[in-house]
């Protein structure tokens, strides 16, 4: 009995030991990975996929704060996005781990076509996080990734993960995730959207223009901004799609519409007529004071529309000899907003529903409270008769004027 047990304690202990030490030794540990920082799929010949893996090398120890890191960018050509993950594994003799992807890139040929297999097989993986960036690229991913000098940071994984902070107080791209991507692929109350991307051709303002007007600023989209500088990659605008395929593309302003309209936004800057001078624009500060209100009229099969926003303003530029703080002037310029972002909202809608025919904002929530039921909600066709929508814009600013300026 005594031979038995100990017979026994000894295979407990030798149980003990294989587990803990072959543990260790197929532990898989940072020199056996390679860390994706973003990824990049473009179209090929014969319904292949040229699929570019960026990297980041380590900065040693020796080196100085300010020496940047140098991204690694390898292509692979496969059938599938997960052949192309099999193959740059063989390739690097290292495993890739994509749980620091920060950024997946389509091309606008490949997002033209579909790219609902993509993204599933990514949302598929555990190490792609509901978190990263999707931006669709007017140039091919690869070349998007190959001009993504970051002037600011050291690491561009830092720059990937921060670059869409400035959707908050500018409204010139939107925060989206791949996450949100696949919730909407499947939602019967909304389109997907993705971040608009290209690379600046650095040329700035053309030789026949002397000046840039406000209208110009806003009309802006990644590839055809005036900015100069080191960073060759830009996002400005949003890309549209209906279900998997890119239908269109938002500026600069209809960008800010959408983001307010979504109440995804804390503050924009807006350029409206000088009520002192009709030769003049001001630069306004615009924070909503409320969240969008929005009713839906399903009683037919023209759905109406009715959207209600509030605004607090801030004059954001003055000419010397101006004075913008008796009442009647102040009023007279939240009158001169209201009617600017009454036509640009309006604008931006019909465009989603009349030429895009995507209600990437996600109207069909609203509508869901006129239907008793699922069932009757789906027989409505809502992402169908989107594009039969009309709507009535409502908007209610109150603009002061600039905090340190003041009459005495």
């Amino acid at each position: 009995m005594n031979k038995i047990i100990r017979n026994i304690f000894i295979i407990i202990l030798v149980i003990i030991f294989i587990l803990a030490f072959s543990g260790s030794y197929l532990a898989l540990s940072m020199d056996n990975l390679a860390y994706v920082l973003a990824i990049g799929i473009d179209s090929s010949t014969d319904n292949n996929l040229q699929v570019t893996f960026q990297f980041s090398t380590p900065i040693s120890v020796e080196s100085s704060p300010s020496e940047k890191s140098t991204p690694i960018l390898n292509t692979v050509t496969a059938s599938s996005l997960s052949n192309a993950i099999n193959l740059i594994n063989v390739y690097l003799g290292k495993q890739i781990n994509m749980s620091h992807c920060k950024v997946i890139i389509f091309s606008e040929e490949l997002a033209m076509n579909g790219i609902s297999d993509e993204i599933y097989t990514l949302i598929n993986d555990t190490q792609v996080r509901p978190s990263s960036n999707i931006v669709v690229s007017q140039c091919s991913a690869k070349y998007y990734m190959e001009q993504t000098k970051p002037e600011l940071e050291n690491l561009i994984s830092k720059y990937y993960e921060v670059f869409t902070n400035s959707s908050k107080y500018t409204g010139y791209l939107p925060d989206a995730t791949i996450g949100h991507f696949v919730n909407s692929l499947i939602c019967k109350t909304c389109e997907p959207f993705a971040i608009l991307g290209s690379v600046n051709n650095g040329s700035g303002l053309s030789t026949n223009e002397t000046q840039i007007s406000s209208e110009n600023d806003y009309e802006m989209k990644a590839s055809n901004s005036s900015i100069i500088g080191e960073n060759g990659a830009e996002n400005i605008g949003v890309a549209a799609f209906k279900g998997d395929q890119l239908v269109g593309e938002l500026n600069a302003i209809e960008t800010i519409s959408f983001l307010n309209i979504r109440d995804d936004i804390n503050r924009f800057l807006i350029s409206v007529p000088d009520p002192q001078n009709s030769n003049n624009y001001l630069d306004i500060y615009m924070s909503p004071t409320q969240s969008t209100h929005i009713e839906i009229d399903t009683s037919t099969q023209t759905p109406y529309v009715k959207i209600k926003c509030k605004f607090e303003g801030r004059i954001y530029s003055m000419s010397e000899n101006s004075k913008y703080l008796t009442p009647d002037i102040l009023n007279s310029i939240s009158n001169s907003c209201n009617s600017y972002l009454e036509t640009v909202f309006s604008q931006y809608l019909y465009k989603t529903s009349k030429e895009l025919e995507s209600d990437i904002n996600g109207m069909g929530k609203a509508a869901l409270k006129n239907f008793f039921t699922t069932q009757e909600y789906e027989s409505y066709y809502w992402l169908d008769n989107y594009k039969n929508a009309f709507f009535d814009v409502e908007v209610d600013s109150s603009v002061k004027s600039g905090m340190l300026i003041t009459e005495t």
